[in-house]
Protein backbone atom coordinates (compact mmCIF):
# COMPACT_ATOMS: atom_id res chain seq x y z
CA UNK A 1 0.00 0.00 0.00
CA UNK A 2 1.19 3.52 -0.82
CA UNK A 3 0.23 6.29 1.58
CA UNK A 4 1.12 9.90 0.60
CA UNK A 5 0.68 12.59 3.25
CA UNK A 6 0.98 16.24 2.18
CA UNK A 7 1.45 19.20 4.52
CA UNK A 8 0.13 22.59 3.49
CA UNK A 9 1.12 26.12 4.50
CA UNK A 10 -1.24 28.98 5.30
CA UNK A 11 -1.17 29.99 1.63
CA UNK A 12 -2.59 26.61 0.65
CA UNK A 13 0.59 25.47 -1.07
CA UNK A 14 2.27 22.14 -0.40
CA UNK A 15 5.20 22.66 1.98
CA UNK A 16 6.30 19.04 2.35
CA UNK A 17 5.08 15.52 1.87
CA UNK A 18 5.78 12.03 3.15
CA UNK A 19 5.46 8.70 1.42
CA UNK A 20 4.91 5.52 3.44
CA UNK A 21 5.03 2.24 1.55
CA UNK A 22 3.95 -1.08 3.08
CA UNK A 23 3.54 -4.62 1.87
CA UNK A 24 1.31 -6.91 3.96
CA UNK A 25 1.54 -4.39 6.82
CA UNK A 26 5.35 -4.43 6.69
CA UNK A 27 7.07 -1.11 6.05
CA UNK A 28 9.14 -1.21 2.90
CA UNK A 29 10.16 2.43 2.71
CA UNK A 30 9.41 5.73 4.39
CA UNK A 31 10.39 9.10 2.86
CA UNK A 32 9.71 12.32 4.74
CA UNK A 33 10.31 16.04 4.43
CA UNK A 34 10.30 16.31 0.65
CA UNK A 35 9.43 19.85 -0.42
CA UNK A 36 7.94 21.82 -3.34
CA UNK A 37 5.12 21.16 -5.77
CA UNK A 38 7.57 20.26 -8.55
CA UNK A 39 9.18 17.63 -6.36
CA UNK A 40 5.76 16.20 -5.55
CA UNK A 41 5.23 15.69 -9.28
CA UNK A 42 8.50 13.76 -9.46
CA UNK A 43 7.44 11.64 -6.50
CA UNK A 44 4.09 10.87 -8.10
CA UNK A 45 5.91 9.59 -11.17
CA UNK A 46 8.13 7.64 -8.84
CA UNK A 47 5.11 6.08 -7.07
CA UNK A 48 3.81 4.85 -10.44
CA UNK A 49 6.86 2.63 -10.52
CA UNK A 50 6.19 1.56 -6.96
CA UNK A 51 2.64 0.54 -7.84
CA UNK A 52 4.05 -1.75 -10.49
CA UNK A 53 6.22 -3.48 -7.90
CA UNK A 54 9.37 -1.41 -8.41
CA UNK A 55 9.42 0.26 -4.98
CA UNK A 56 11.98 2.59 -3.46
CA UNK A 57 14.60 -0.01 -2.77
CA UNK A 58 14.84 -0.76 -6.48
CA UNK A 59 15.04 2.70 -8.02
CA UNK A 60 18.11 3.47 -10.06
CA UNK A 61 20.41 6.45 -9.68
CA UNK A 62 18.79 7.95 -12.80
CA UNK A 63 15.36 7.67 -11.14
CA UNK A 64 16.63 9.55 -8.09
CA UNK A 65 18.39 12.37 -9.94
CA UNK A 66 15.26 14.56 -10.53
CA UNK A 67 14.40 14.32 -6.84
CA UNK A 68 17.96 15.23 -5.86
CA UNK A 69 18.15 18.16 -8.28
CA UNK A 70 14.90 19.66 -7.03
CA UNK A 71 16.32 19.72 -3.52
CA UNK A 72 19.74 20.94 -4.68
CA UNK A 73 18.17 23.85 -6.56
CA UNK A 74 17.15 25.41 -3.25
CA UNK A 75 20.59 24.96 -1.69
CA UNK A 76 23.21 25.53 -4.38
CA UNK A 77 23.98 28.80 -6.12
CA UNK A 78 22.67 28.97 -9.72
CA UNK A 79 26.14 28.52 -11.22
CA UNK A 80 27.00 25.61 -8.91
CA UNK A 81 23.64 23.99 -9.63
CA UNK A 82 24.30 24.23 -13.39
CA UNK A 83 27.79 22.79 -12.88
CA UNK A 84 26.36 19.86 -10.90
CA UNK A 85 23.63 19.20 -13.47
CA UNK A 86 26.03 19.32 -16.42
CA UNK A 87 28.40 16.82 -14.80
CA UNK A 88 25.54 14.55 -13.74
CA UNK A 89 24.28 14.42 -17.34
CA UNK A 90 27.73 14.19 -18.93
CA UNK A 91 29.58 11.84 -16.59
CA UNK A 92 27.60 10.35 -13.73
CA UNK A 93 24.42 9.07 -15.41
CA UNK A 94 26.27 7.39 -18.34
CA UNK A 95 28.54 5.58 -15.89
CA UNK A 96 26.28 4.77 -12.93
CA UNK A 97 22.75 5.77 -13.90
CA UNK A 98 21.37 2.29 -14.62
CA UNK A 99 22.52 0.78 -11.32
CA UNK A 100 20.02 0.53 -8.46
CA UNK A 101 20.77 2.98 -5.68
CA UNK A 102 20.92 0.23 -3.07
CA UNK A 103 23.39 -1.76 -5.20
CA UNK A 104 25.93 1.01 -5.78
CA UNK A 105 29.02 0.24 -3.71
CA UNK A 106 32.30 1.97 -3.00
CA UNK A 107 33.83 -0.35 -5.58
CA UNK A 108 31.62 1.23 -8.25
CA UNK A 109 32.66 4.69 -7.09
CA UNK A 110 36.34 3.75 -7.04
CA UNK A 111 36.10 2.43 -10.60
CA UNK A 112 34.47 5.74 -11.57
CA UNK A 113 37.31 7.66 -9.88
CA UNK A 114 39.89 5.62 -11.78
CA UNK A 115 38.18 6.38 -15.10
CA UNK A 116 37.99 10.07 -14.28
CA UNK A 117 41.70 10.13 -13.48
CA UNK A 118 42.57 9.30 -17.09
CA UNK A 119 39.87 11.45 -18.67
CA UNK A 120 41.36 13.77 -21.34
CA UNK A 121 41.30 17.48 -20.68
CA UNK A 122 39.21 19.43 -23.17
CA UNK A 123 40.69 22.13 -25.39
CA UNK A 124 39.03 25.49 -26.08
CA UNK A 125 37.44 23.85 -29.15
CA UNK A 126 36.01 21.12 -26.89
CA UNK A 127 38.35 18.51 -28.31
CA UNK A 128 40.38 16.00 -26.31
CA UNK A 129 43.91 17.16 -25.51
CA UNK A 130 46.98 15.05 -24.72
CA UNK A 131 46.67 15.93 -21.03
CA UNK A 132 44.37 14.34 -18.45
CA UNK A 133 42.09 16.37 -16.17
CA UNK A 134 43.58 17.64 -12.92
CA UNK A 135 43.27 15.94 -9.55
CA UNK A 136 41.20 18.88 -8.32
CA UNK A 137 38.73 18.33 -11.19
CA UNK A 138 38.40 14.66 -10.23
CA UNK A 139 37.64 15.67 -6.66
CA UNK A 140 35.04 18.21 -7.78
CA UNK A 141 33.23 15.52 -9.78
CA UNK A 142 33.28 13.19 -6.80
CA UNK A 143 31.89 15.98 -4.63
CA UNK A 144 28.81 15.98 -6.86
CA UNK A 145 28.38 12.23 -6.34
CA UNK A 146 28.84 12.60 -2.60
CA UNK A 147 26.10 15.22 -2.53
CA UNK A 148 23.69 12.94 -4.41
CA UNK A 149 24.23 9.99 -2.09
CA UNK A 150 24.12 12.18 0.99
CA UNK A 151 20.60 13.23 -0.01
CA UNK A 152 19.65 9.60 -0.66
CA UNK A 153 20.80 8.73 2.87
CA UNK A 154 18.71 11.57 4.30
CA UNK A 155 15.65 10.23 2.53
CA UNK A 156 16.28 6.70 3.87
CA UNK A 157 16.81 5.27 0.39
CA UNK A 158 20.25 3.91 1.32
CA UNK A 159 21.98 3.34 4.64
CA UNK A 160 25.36 4.95 3.96
CA UNK A 161 27.17 7.09 1.41
CA UNK A 162 29.26 4.83 -0.87
CA UNK A 163 31.15 7.88 -2.17
CA UNK A 164 32.38 8.87 1.30
CA UNK A 165 36.08 9.75 1.38
CA UNK A 166 36.58 7.08 4.05
CA UNK A 167 35.60 4.42 1.49
CA UNK A 168 37.42 5.56 -1.66
CA UNK A 169 40.87 6.73 -2.73
CA UNK A 170 41.12 9.88 -4.84
CA UNK A 171 44.19 11.53 -6.41
CA UNK A 172 46.13 13.89 -4.18
CA UNK A 173 45.85 17.55 -5.02
CA UNK A 174 49.08 19.47 -5.37
CA UNK A 175 48.79 22.74 -3.43
CA UNK A 176 48.07 25.62 -5.80
CA UNK A 177 49.96 28.77 -4.96
CA UNK A 178 47.73 31.81 -4.74
CA UNK A 179 48.79 34.38 -7.31
CA UNK A 180 49.08 38.01 -6.24
CA UNK A 181 50.55 41.24 -7.53
CA UNK A 182 53.49 42.36 -5.43
CA UNK A 183 53.40 45.88 -4.00
CA UNK A 184 55.64 47.09 -6.81
CA UNK A 185 53.54 45.34 -9.48
CA UNK A 186 50.31 46.70 -7.99
CA UNK A 187 51.73 50.22 -7.95
CA UNK A 188 52.86 49.95 -11.59
CA UNK A 189 49.47 48.56 -12.59
CA UNK A 190 47.63 51.46 -10.93
CA UNK A 191 49.96 53.90 -12.70
CA UNK A 192 49.17 52.33 -16.11
CA UNK A 193 45.48 52.39 -15.23
CA UNK A 194 45.42 56.20 -15.58
CA UNK A 195 45.60 55.77 -19.36
CA UNK A 196 42.37 53.74 -19.49
CA UNK A 197 38.72 54.79 -19.71
CA UNK A 198 36.93 55.88 -16.54
CA UNK A 199 34.74 52.81 -16.15
CA UNK A 200 37.68 50.39 -16.36
CA UNK A 201 39.75 52.55 -13.98
CA UNK A 202 36.97 52.48 -11.43
CA UNK A 203 36.43 48.74 -11.78
CA UNK A 204 40.09 47.85 -11.16
CA UNK A 205 40.54 50.39 -8.37
CA UNK A 206 37.53 48.94 -6.56
CA UNK A 207 38.81 45.40 -7.09
CA UNK A 208 42.15 46.31 -5.50
CA UNK A 209 40.89 48.46 -2.63
CA UNK A 210 37.75 46.50 -1.67
CA UNK A 211 38.78 42.94 -2.54
CA UNK A 212 35.27 42.37 -3.92
CA UNK A 213 34.64 39.41 -6.18
CA UNK A 214 34.10 39.98 -9.91
CA UNK A 215 30.38 39.21 -9.76
CA UNK A 216 29.96 41.49 -6.74
CA UNK A 217 31.57 44.38 -8.59
CA UNK A 218 29.43 43.88 -11.68
CA UNK A 219 26.35 43.67 -9.47
CA UNK A 220 26.94 47.09 -7.86
CA UNK A 221 24.38 49.87 -8.13
CA UNK A 222 24.99 53.53 -7.37
CA UNK A 223 22.35 53.21 -4.64
CA UNK A 224 24.77 50.85 -2.84
CA UNK A 225 27.24 53.72 -2.37
CA UNK A 226 27.09 56.15 0.54
CA UNK A 227 29.19 59.03 -0.76
CA UNK A 228 28.89 61.03 2.45
CA UNK A 229 30.08 58.23 4.71
CA UNK A 230 32.50 56.80 2.12
CA UNK A 231 30.93 53.35 2.38
CA UNK A 232 29.91 50.64 -0.04
CA UNK A 233 27.35 47.87 0.54
CA UNK A 234 27.73 44.58 -1.30
CA UNK A 235 24.40 42.78 -1.36
CA UNK A 236 24.27 41.01 -4.71
CA UNK A 237 26.47 39.24 -7.24
CA UNK A 238 25.97 39.07 -11.00
CA UNK A 239 26.25 35.81 -12.91
CA UNK A 240 25.65 34.43 -16.40
CA UNK A 241 24.61 30.91 -17.38
CA UNK A 242 25.01 29.96 -21.03
CA UNK A 243 21.73 30.37 -22.87
CA UNK A 244 20.15 32.37 -20.08
CA UNK A 245 19.94 36.14 -19.42
CA UNK A 246 22.17 37.99 -16.99
CA UNK A 247 20.98 37.61 -13.40
CA UNK A 248 21.94 38.41 -9.82
CA UNK A 249 22.03 36.40 -6.60
CA UNK A 250 23.11 37.06 -2.99
CA UNK A 251 26.89 37.21 -2.41
CA UNK A 252 28.76 33.98 -1.72
CA UNK A 253 28.00 32.59 1.76
CA UNK A 254 25.22 35.23 1.87
CA UNK A 255 27.78 37.64 3.34
CA UNK A 256 26.06 40.97 2.68
CA UNK A 257 28.52 43.53 3.97
CA UNK A 258 29.24 47.25 4.17
CA UNK A 259 32.86 48.34 3.86
CA UNK A 260 34.73 51.63 3.91
CA UNK A 261 35.89 53.25 0.67
CA UNK A 262 39.09 55.20 0.14
CA UNK A 263 38.94 58.76 -1.28
CA UNK A 264 40.24 57.79 -4.72
CA UNK A 265 37.51 55.20 -5.27
CA UNK A 266 34.84 57.62 -4.05
CA UNK A 267 35.96 60.31 -6.48
CA UNK A 268 36.12 57.86 -9.38
CA UNK A 269 32.60 56.65 -8.59
CA UNK A 270 31.27 60.22 -8.51
CA UNK A 271 32.84 60.93 -11.88
CA UNK A 272 31.51 57.68 -13.31
CA UNK A 273 28.00 58.48 -12.08
CA UNK A 274 28.12 61.81 -13.91
CA UNK A 275 29.42 60.08 -17.04
CA UNK A 276 26.54 57.60 -16.92
CA UNK A 277 24.05 60.44 -16.58
CA UNK A 278 25.49 62.10 -19.68
CA UNK A 279 25.25 58.83 -21.60
CA UNK A 280 21.65 58.39 -20.42
CA UNK A 281 20.69 61.82 -21.74
CA UNK A 282 22.37 61.16 -25.08
CA UNK A 283 20.66 57.78 -25.60
CA UNK A 284 17.23 58.80 -24.31
CA UNK A 285 14.76 55.93 -24.47
CA UNK A 286 17.45 53.52 -25.63
CA UNK A 287 19.14 53.77 -22.21
CA UNK A 288 18.25 50.99 -19.75
CA UNK A 289 18.07 52.88 -16.46
CA UNK A 290 18.61 50.29 -13.73
CA UNK A 291 21.28 52.19 -11.74
CA UNK A 292 24.14 49.79 -12.50
CA UNK A 293 27.64 51.15 -11.83
CA UNK A 294 29.31 49.06 -14.55
CA UNK A 295 27.30 48.91 -17.73
CA UNK A 296 27.17 47.98 -21.36
CA UNK A 297 26.81 50.78 -23.93
CA UNK A 298 23.06 51.14 -23.24
CA UNK A 299 23.06 51.07 -19.44
CA UNK A 300 22.35 47.35 -19.13
CA UNK A 301 24.36 45.45 -16.54
CA UNK A 302 27.83 44.45 -17.69
CA UNK A 303 28.40 40.79 -18.53
CA UNK A 304 30.34 39.23 -15.59
CA UNK A 305 32.91 37.82 -18.04
CA UNK A 306 33.75 41.27 -19.42
CA UNK A 307 36.12 42.30 -16.57
CA UNK A 308 38.22 39.16 -17.13
CA UNK A 309 38.61 39.83 -20.85
CA UNK A 310 39.30 43.55 -20.40
CA UNK A 311 41.82 42.94 -17.63
CA UNK A 312 43.76 40.41 -19.71
CA UNK A 313 43.97 42.88 -22.62
CA UNK A 314 45.02 45.66 -20.25
CA UNK A 315 47.94 43.63 -18.83
CA UNK A 316 49.13 42.65 -22.31
CA UNK A 317 48.83 46.21 -23.58
CA UNK A 318 51.12 47.57 -20.86
CA UNK A 319 53.54 44.63 -20.76
CA UNK A 320 52.51 43.67 -17.25
CA UNK A 321 52.80 40.12 -15.93
CA UNK A 322 49.59 38.20 -16.57
CA UNK A 323 47.44 37.41 -13.56
CA UNK A 324 43.82 36.36 -13.29
CA UNK A 325 41.25 39.02 -12.42
CA UNK A 326 40.61 37.14 -9.17
CA UNK A 327 44.25 37.79 -8.25
CA UNK A 328 43.23 41.38 -7.49
CA UNK A 329 41.13 40.02 -4.62
CA UNK A 330 44.07 37.97 -3.33
CA UNK A 331 46.31 41.00 -3.68
CA UNK A 332 43.91 43.19 -1.71
CA UNK A 333 43.81 40.71 1.17
CA UNK A 334 47.56 40.23 1.26
CA UNK A 335 48.39 43.94 1.13
CA UNK A 336 45.92 44.64 3.95
CA UNK A 337 47.66 42.06 6.12
CA UNK A 338 51.06 43.48 5.12
CA UNK A 339 49.80 46.85 6.34
CA UNK A 340 48.98 45.36 9.75
CA UNK A 341 45.17 45.23 9.40
CA UNK A 342 43.61 42.74 11.81
CA UNK A 343 42.73 39.44 10.13
CA UNK A 344 39.10 39.65 11.32
CA UNK A 345 38.75 43.03 9.61
CA UNK A 346 40.18 41.55 6.42
CA UNK A 347 37.71 38.66 6.71
CA UNK A 348 34.84 41.17 6.99
CA UNK A 349 35.94 43.21 3.97
CA UNK A 350 36.30 40.14 1.78
CA UNK A 351 33.06 38.53 2.93
CA UNK A 352 34.63 35.23 3.94
CA UNK A 353 32.25 32.91 5.75
CA UNK A 354 35.11 31.25 7.65
CA UNK A 355 38.27 32.75 9.17
CA UNK A 356 40.18 29.71 7.83
CA UNK A 357 39.67 31.03 4.30
CA UNK A 358 41.28 34.33 5.27
CA UNK A 359 44.09 32.60 7.15
CA UNK A 360 45.54 31.19 3.91
CA UNK A 361 46.94 34.65 3.19
CA UNK A 362 49.03 34.50 6.37
CA UNK A 363 51.08 31.71 4.80
CA UNK A 364 51.90 34.03 1.93
CA UNK A 365 53.21 36.60 4.37
CA UNK A 366 55.35 33.95 6.03
CA UNK A 367 56.76 32.92 2.65
CA UNK A 368 57.47 36.54 1.77
CA UNK A 369 59.19 37.08 5.14
CA UNK A 370 61.40 34.02 4.65
CA UNK A 371 62.29 35.19 1.14
CA UNK A 372 63.13 38.65 2.48
CA UNK A 373 65.49 37.15 5.09
CA UNK A 374 67.20 35.07 2.39
CA UNK A 375 67.66 38.10 0.12
CA UNK A 376 69.00 40.22 2.98
CA UNK A 377 71.54 37.53 3.85
CA UNK A 378 72.75 37.36 0.24
CA UNK A 379 72.95 41.14 0.04
CA UNK A 380 75.00 41.59 3.19
CA UNK A 381 77.41 38.71 2.60
CA UNK A 382 77.96 39.76 -1.00
CA UNK A 383 78.97 43.20 0.29
CA UNK A 384 81.43 41.62 2.74
CA UNK A 385 82.99 39.56 -0.04
CA UNK A 386 83.50 42.70 -2.09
Amino acid sequence: MIDITSRYGKDGRIKSCSIHITDDSETIQNITGITSRQLLTSIERFTDKISMGDYNGNITLTDFIPIYLETAKNILSPLTYQYYKNNIDRLIIPELGNIKLKDITSAHIQEFVNKLSVLPKKTQNNKDSNEVISSSSVRRYITVLQSIFKQAVKQNLICENPASMSHITVPKINPVKVEIFTRQEAAEMLHCLKQENLQFQTLIQLAVFTGARRGELVGLKFSDIDFEQHKLTIERSAYKIVGQPLAVKPPKDYEIRTIALNNTCCELLKMLQKEKETERQLLGNAWIDEDWVFTQWNGAMMNPMTPTKQFSKFLSKHGLKHRRFHSLRHTSATLLLYAGVDINNVKGRLGHGDIKTTSKYLHMLEEADAEAAYKLENLLFSELQN
